[in-house]
């Protein structure tokens, strides 16, 4: 149950394609080997009210969340952190070089006493590759 959410300030809309990080998010997580593709989700939320710093109206944030399940040893999920990260300080550079620009990024767990799911992504997808 995997999940990245991208929050970033609207005044980032000419200087990024967000799906294109999205997209490139999503594969990063995937190739670590700890975001199983079937729960894997990565979306975007453009936030129109914020304040950055000091208020001026060029700085700019971007903060991705990302949560996994359970019962990952501290070393992959600092590896599957930092992989994430440099994926997207790499995809961010030229509009970090461009502008005040705040990233961040953290990687939790989600509890699984706290956690409800249904999905048949993983069958469909099983399903598909023996076919």
């Amino acid at each position: 149950m995997p999940h990245i959410v991208i929050e970033y300030s609207a005044n980032l809309d000419g200087d990024l394609d967000i799906q294109a990080l999205v997209d490139a998010m999503h594969e990063s997580a995937l190739a670590t080997g700890v975001f199983p593709a079937g729960g894997a989700r990565t979306r975007a939320a453009r936030r129109e009210h914020y304040r950055v710093a000091d208020g001026r109206p060029e700085a700019a944030f971007i903060h991705v969340a990302a949560r996994i399940g359970t019962g990952r040893d501290k070393d992959t999920r600092e590896a599957a952190g930092e992989a994430l990260f440099r994926t997207l300080t790499q995809f961010t550079a030229s509009a970090f070089e461009a502008r005040p620009l705040a990233i961040s990024f953290e990687l939790s767990e989600i509890p699984d006493d706290f956690k409800r799911k249904k999905n048949n992504i993983h069958d469909y997808l099983k399903r598909e590759a023996a076919e």
